[in-house]
């Protein structure tokens, strides 16, 4: 797990190396154990290194196979990667190194361009193929691991984070208006490719994009699982589900496990991550490090799920710690928390990412969490009526559940020169949810929800908040082969019992009833659901400052009926408007954008 960052051009000028330290320094929380970089005709590659596999100096990157004529820097974890040496051991070819790196390396040499279809993992990756003067670079398959591009004439750099690209200089840093759109519309999610700003864009999830010496470029979805009933399943019933779905699931969380250091979990008390220490511990993990974080309650409102993650540690005997914040800590915590985010995002538990994520990594490099099972397995309220829809209706259906704001009404948000005549962000909804590959509306909306708003938004989120603090987070439920199982799945299975009923019947195994048939609950920090107290004056100190006005991103009249009246600023879907609006421009002003 680390920082990668890179710089190619096309120009017959030679790479800015210095432009390619700001980046890689600019990431030093992602790979706080060393630092690389290397240089060859028009490319440069830079690296910060967080130490999981081969702890050696052999390990380290920029990695370079003279032999092979090959270098990479590489940001995850592949997991089959002691599988993967062995067959290419057997093909022929020699290591030297114990690492998951140079197993890329070899796997690119062996296989070329379709490397990527033998690994398994979360990884982003840029590596350089010196004979055929080609740069490679590829992202995991749900897009867990982040890859931002910058392009200009004659060059294009790249990198783990946005605020990297920024570092390096000569980005434009204009908003632009269709993220916008697709940030106001979708509770501040912005899908690859694009990002708020003009000048960045990100490499979409499961593919490869292959760029020559001359600036020329190609690019290929190398995975795409169908949702869609298969004629091997066609005998199966709900045990049979719940079987196939168990083992799947139980051998994401041993894949997991691939580390020279200690493998934690973040138990927030809720079925997903309650599930997998209830697996590791049934794999015969003793011992085994547990985290949960709880604020104060407000207005009635939990702060915390500690019932629930003190018995599943009692169940377990985990070495379970409990992080206890006030609200006080809260501020302070937002404005850390914006600093290290790659995007702006507006989930109100991304504060309390943050935070757990500091106080784990004093403990451990390494965690698992449930992210993912609720889109996998139809786990929100939303996902429900979706059974009754039928399949030419999934757009309009999910506008309505899921939508905060309208196109219609977006042209009173934003200001002038921000405003679109055409619904970017329907038509894109609508685009993914009539194309073929899904049989019922459910199965087109969970795909949505799986490749389209997951990966820039829990996936991203969970991904920017830890490795802030060099700890490494690693996602059972978005294991390629449960994910492609469960799109499979007919969909009563997965609404069944108000959502992830097949997951809940794998549960029913090995955890607890109380801790499957709770209510479900989200990461509860009260002060930032309901945008008040000190988190409410930052707000308002945002959208009233000088840079905010200039930009004029959004209508001030707006802006002052959501400050007048907090329950317009709560969306139906369940964020908050202002937060939303004050978030970005927070964000904005945090990373320096003019």
């Amino acid at each position: 797990m680390c920082g990668i960052s890179g710089e190619a051009r096309f120009d017959g000028t030679s790479p800015d190396a210095a432009a390619v330290t700001r980046m890689t320094e600019a990431m030093r929380s992602r790979g706080p154990d060393g630092t690389g970089r290397w240089s060859a005709d028009w490319v440069t590659l830079g690296h910060r290194r967080l130490t999981i596999i081969d702890l050696s100096e052999a390990g380290s990157q920029p990695m370079v196979r003279e032999d092979l004529g090959l270098a990479l820097v590489f940001n995850g974890c592949i997991y089959n990667y002691p599988q993967l040496r062995e067959e290419l051991r057997t093909a022929g070819h020699a290591f030297h190194s114990t690492s998951d790196t140079e197993v890329i390396l070899v796997a690119y040499a062996q296989w070329g361009e379709n490397f990527v279809d033998h690994l398994v993992g979360m990884f982003a990756v840029g590596l350089v193929d010196r004979a055929r003067r080609r740069l490679v670079l590829a992202r995991d398959r749900l897009g867990i691991k982040p890859l931002y591009l910058a392009e200009t004439a004659g060059r294009l750099r790249f990198a783990s984070t946005l605020p990297a690209l920024l570092a390096a200089g000569e980005v434009d840093t204009d908003v632009d208006p269709v993220a916008l759109h697709h940030y106001l519309s979708w509770h501040s999610i912005v899908p690859a490719p694009r990002t708020i700003l003009r000048g960045v864009r990100k490499l979409p999830p499961a593919t490869v994009r292959v760029v020559e010496a001359d600036g020329h470029s190609r690019e290929r979805v190398y995975w795409r699982p169908d949702y869609v009933r298969q004629a091997t399943h066609r005998d199966w019933d709900a045990r049979d589900w719940q079987d196939a779905i168990g083992d799947a699931l139980r051998t994401a969380v041993a894949r997991r496990l691939v580390a020279d250091v200690p493998v934690g979990v973040l138990l927030s008390g809720g079925l997903d991550s309650s599930l997998i220490v209830a697996l590791l511990a049934e794999a015969g993990q003793e011992h085994l490090r547990t985290f949960s974080i709880g604020f104060d309650s407000r207005g009635g409102e939990a702060g915390d799920e500690f019932h629930y993650s003190d018995l599943v540690a009692r169940a377990f005997d985990t070495d379970h710690q409990r992080i206890q914040l006030a609200n006080d800590d809260l501020v302070p915590a937002v404005r850390r928390t914006i600093g290290a985010m790659t995007e702006p995002m507006g989930s109100h538990d991304v504060v309390a990412f943050h935070l757990l994520s500091e106080q784990v990594a004093r403990h451990v490099k390494v965690a698992q969490s449930g992210q993912g099972a609720d889109e996998v397995f139809a786990g929100y309220g939303y996902h429900q009526p979706f059974t009754e829809v039928p399949r030419h209706q999934a757009a309009g259906a999910f506008a309505e559940a899921f939508f905060d704001h309208e196109h219609a009404e977006l042209a009173g948000v934003v200001g002038p020169a921000y405003a679109l005549v055409d619904d970017a962000s329907g038509d894109l909804v609508d685009a993914d949810l009539a194309a073929p590959g899904a049989d019922t509306a459910l199965d087109a909306v969970l795909r949505l929800d799986t490749h389209r708003m997951l990966p820039d938004d829990p996936v991203k989120r969970v991904d920017s908040m830890s490795m802030a603090w060099g700890l490494e987070v690693r996602t059972p439920f978005l294991d390629q082969d449960l994910v492609m199982l469960a799109a499979a799945c007919p969909p009563e299975h997965k609404v069944a019992q108000g959502g992830k009923g097949v997951l809940k019947e794998v549960a029913r195994q090995v955890l607890p009833a109380e801790v499957i048939d709770r209510p479900k609950g989200y990461f509860p920090v009260p002060a930032l659901r309901n945008v008040d107290g000190p988190v409410r004056e930052l707000v308002v100190e945002a959208l009233r400052a000088p840079a905010a006005r200039q930009r004029a991103l959004f209508r001030p009249e707006y802006v002052e009926r959501l400050l007048a009246d907090p329950q317009a600023a709560q969306a139906a879907a369940g964020s908050n408007k202002l937060w939303q609006l004050g978030l970005l421009e927070l964000w904005l002003q945090t990373h320096g954008v003019e």
